[in-house]
């Protein structure tokens, strides 16, 4: 494909300097405007101007160039159809082989904070629609929609072959790529926070394969902003689940904290006064499920944790900072995957697929607190009661429906996890509890969910909890209330259900 006549208008000039100093060496007549064309000149490269081409004036402030069917009637034509080439001749139109067009930085001016009249400026018009013709009549002209891809393209200009057709259609992908992109930042900028889908992660992550070694999958958006990897394997799509899971369980606690998580759900957690001591205690939750996990700090690890980490074989270790000496440590398992978890912003809905179709909910934000729970028993839970509480519904609801979390002292002692009963999932924790050495007596009870029976409560005392917490809200709450009452127990409803399928 010879390149005779390009149009070139850019926001982003870094690299097109070598572009355009190949497009001269070729005899291409170049179409510009503004300042891009300001740019080209001072390469001492003779340049077009498109309001030459068209017969009219930039106006209202440079929100109108190339708005013109000669512009892209110069794009669009197709050169193997009569009809196109008689208007082409009969208005005096040049074909354009080469478009190099990018977009005004929208997402960027959102992201400085500036006002909205600043970021309403940002929306490209004349470039979006550039890119699109371009791109459409990819079989005739040769689309550049940004400037990560100035250095191929550059190698393509100086390549034998040149712009091949099949060069121009992959282009032609990555363009409109690129304007889907656009439109979805600035739908999302003006949806705010309403619940809407629209996706764009333009940026891909290929992975070893998906839950199965049979699957294909990929990870869409920008990891680095919310984790840096400092040593250790690739991630896996598993990995990534486990990560998710463990992140978002470990941002729910201030004080020092150490989480374990297999299969995304808690299997020990504990706040202590040193990291070393809630390391201790959140394996001892469960030291078997603990084998190859994924574990979370929200402290800088220091080498005594390191050395107590380092005799157990795990995935992922995941803190906010690291002292040289624990990475010393932490770095003789050549695969053991340690990152550094940076304060990124949450995303503020969940999104899946189902049937033929996406399911999209608000994310799960609220997190009880003292101020959320109503005593409904006639026993007042002492204020140790009332931390133990918190804890256990700050585990559970992070924890697979049905599940039943027992907690006391800062330490997770059990849990049930995805039981099709809440009966099964209360017996499963108390007898794991008991599996593992811990005495329940005085221990608090979290349920993400009502109860439809005064079942679980008589388990939980004949256990020896002392203590409940759940949401409320069945039409037989009294039968609970009242076992709690006849046998010395307190509870309190929050009225805040926590499913999590």
């Amino acid at each position: 494909m010879r390149i005779q006549n390009a149009l070139i208008s850019v926001f982003h000039k870094d690299g097109l300097g070598p572009i355009v100093d190949a497009l001269k060496e070729m005899g291409t007549t170049i179409y510009s405007t503004g300042g891009t064309q300001a740019f080209i000149e001072e390469r001492g490269i003779a340049v077009e101007r498109v309001e030459d081409l068209t017969l009219y004036p930039s106006i209202l402030g440079g929100r109108v160039k190339t708005l013109h069917p000669k512009v892209f009637g110069g794009i669009l034509a197709r050169r193997a159809h009569e009809g196109d080439q008689a208007q082409m001749s009969e208005f005096e139109i040049p074909y354009f082989d080469l478009v190099i067009v990018d977009l005004y930085p929208f997402e960027a001016t959102v992201a400085s904070g500036a006002p909205e009249q600043d970021i309403i400026e940002k929306i490209d018009i004349g470039g979006i629609s550039l890119i699109r013709a371009a791109a459409k009549n990819f079989n005739d002209c040769w689309i550049i929609s940004n400037m990560g891809q100035y250095e191929d393209a550059l190698a393509v200009l100086q390549s034998e072959a040149g712009a091949t057709l099949e060069v121009r259609r992959r282009y032609a992908l990555e363009a409109f790529d690129e304007s889907s992109h656009y439109d979805t930042a600035i739908h999302r900028y003006f949806a705010g926070d309403r619940l809407d889908l629209k996706m764009s992660n333009r940026k891909k992550q290929t992975l070893r394969y998906g839950e199965n070694p049979h699957q294909e999958a990929a990870f869409f958006g920008n990891l680095e902003d919310a984790l840096e990897q400092i040593h250790g394997k690739a991630l896996s799509y598993n990995n990534l689940l486990d990560i998710d899971a463990t992140v978002n369980l470990i941002r729910e606690f201030e004080e020092t904290t150490i989480a374990i998580i297999k299969h995304n759900n808690a299997c020990g957690l504990a706040t202590r006064s040193t990291l070393a001591a809630a390391w201790d205690d959140a394996l001892a939750g469960d030291p078997v499920s603990a084998f190859g996990g994924v574990i979370a700090s929200n402290r800088t690890v220091d080498k005594a944790t390191a050395e107590k980490m380092n005799t157990l074989f795990f995935e992922v270790l995941i803190a906010p900072a690291y002292d040289e000496d624990a990475l010393e440590v932490l770095r003789s398992k050549k695969n053991r995957v340690l990152l550094l978890l940076k304060d990124y912003e949450v995303p503020a809905f969940n999104v899946r697929t189902v049937l033929n179709g996406t399911l999209v909910q608000a994310k799960d934000g609220v997190t009880e607190a003292e101020g959320d729970m109503e005593t409904v028993t006639k026993l007042v839970p002492t204020e140790k009661q009332i931390a133990d509480m918190i804890f256990a519904a700050k585990v559970c609801k992070h924890t697979k429906s049905n599940t039943i979390v027992l907690a006391k002292d800062g330490q997770l002692l059990a849990s049930g996890t995805g039981q099709t009963s809440r009966v099964d999932a209360l017996n499963q924790a108390v007898e794991k509890a008991g599996r593992f050495g811990f005495e329940l007596n005085g221990a608090a009870m979290a349920s993400d969910a009502f109860f439809p029976f005064p079942d679980c409560v008589e388990i939980a005392d004949n256990a020896g909890i002392s203590c409940v917490i759940q949401p409320g809200g069945s039409i037989r709450d009294k039968e609970s209330i009242a076992y709690c009452d006849e046998n010395g127990m307190t509870m309190v409803t929050t009225g805040i259900r926590h499913f999590k399928h």
